[in-house]
């Protein structure tokens, strides 16, 4: 009798154990599959904000605070623009200043939380940046998607679309140059967007089945006349690029690639994310396992799946050592694997996504050059 209940106890305690470490391990993989749009991602610090003055504005002093170039700030209630660092400025030593552009909405108060985001702009493109858009509903896989159609002169599309903890106000960052050039511009929303139907588990899957939404939009811009399409997407919607020129019935109207932060290796993605969270390291495997028991993230591993690497159009990757969410090295390799096609720019000093955001003169050249031939 005593040696049944040992064995029973025993069999309990491993059972017991093995829900914890499902448990835990699902847990973990919710700091990758459900980030909301527009929220930070959880690499991202939030700072304090302590002051503000004429033009200026000072912030807790990290790393984060002292990035190059042009960002969005973001927090409860608000959105404002930051520039440089102002040095020669009279702080605390433990504090940043920085270039205050512009108060977008809301108020900022000493005492506010706020992060960093790429997006810089706020709204819709009417609003924000004063050009005649229209806004679209384009059926998708699970219902209509919003999208904004701003049009040009040209019969080469770009499609923008955005990733991890964004939202469509991200593209407006290179919104503006790319109606200078003329070329009609499509920012959808997909699936888990607001305004867009939610997938059906809820979770985020890191472009491998939200590039069937990019799919229905490239549909509708060859149906609306496009001669050919650039896809151009950020972090997951680089993802979702690579996806939908793999694998869409329309595939041969796509003459090029712009892919900036792209997450290439979900895995590396999911246990950043997981490790910023502050998963202890012992759990990240359990991430993984769960995330993809969740979702059916398998990638390129599956049986006859299409692979990221194989890239037949002129691709421009954006890209920097200093993306802790989507490796950067993963970029070095495909651009290695295909000097013909593939261009790497690399970006230094700037968080996922924000590669613009880090120098945007430099990165408007490049995509110039890029895009030219294409035109």
């Amino acid at each position: 009798m005593r040696t049944v209940r040992a064995t029973a106890a025993a069999v309990t305690a491993v059972i017991g154990a093995g829900a914890a470490a499902v448990a835990a391990g699902r847990f973990a993989s919710d700091a990758a599959l459900r980030i909301p749009p527009g929220g930070p991602l959880p690499t991202e610090p939030v700072l304090t904000v302590h002051a503000t003055a004429a033009g200026q504005i000072t912030l807790t002093r990290h790393l984060a605070a002292l990035r190059p170039g042009r960002h969005g700030l973001a927090g409860d209630g608000f959105h404002a623009v930051v520039g440089p660092v102002l040095s020669g400025t009279a702080s605390p030593v433990d504090t940043v200043v920085r270039r205050l552009e512009r108060v977008t909405y809301g108020t900022l108060e000493p005492g506010d939380r706020a992060w960093f985001t790429p997006a810089v702009h706020a709204g819709d493109p009417g609003t924000a940046l004063g050009l005649d858009f229209t806004g679209l509903d384009v059926p998708g896989d699970l219902g209509p998607l919003p999208v904004w159609h701003v049009p040009g002169d040209r019969d080469t599309w770009v499609i923008a679309v955005h990733g991890l903890g964004t939202t469509r106000e991200h593209t407006m960052n290179v919104m503006e140059f790319l109606h200078r050039h003329r070329f009609p511009v499509l920012a959808p929303a997909h699936r888990g967007d607001p305004g867009a139907p939610s997938s059906p588990d809820r979770l985020h899957h890191l472009g491998e089945t939200e590039w069937r939404d990019l799919d229905a939009v490239l549909r509708h811009a060859v149906d609306s006349g496009a001669r050919q399409v650039v896809l151009y997407g950020w972090s997951s919607g680089a993802t979702m690029a690579l996806r939908a020129a793999a694998r869409s019935d329309v595939r041969a109207r796509v003459a090029g690639l712009v892919l900036d932060s792209p997450v290439l290796n979900w895995e590396a993605t999911l246990r950043a994310l997981a490790a910023a969270h502050r998963t202890p390291g012992a759990l990240l495997p359990l991430a993984v396992r769960a995330a993809q028991g969740r979702t059916g993230l398998y990638g390129d591993r599956r049986p006859g799946a299409v692979h990221l690497d194989r890239i037949a159009v002129p691709t421009q990757i954006f890209h920097g050592p200093d993306d802790t969410v989507a490796p950067w090295r993963f970029s070095r390799r495909l651009a290695a694997a295909h000097p013909n096609t593939i261009t790497l720019h690399t970006v230094r000093g700037a968080p996922h996504a924000a590669m613009w955001n880090a120098d945007p003169q430099a990165y408007e050249e490049t995509l110039r050059r890029f895009l030219t031939p294409l035109m």
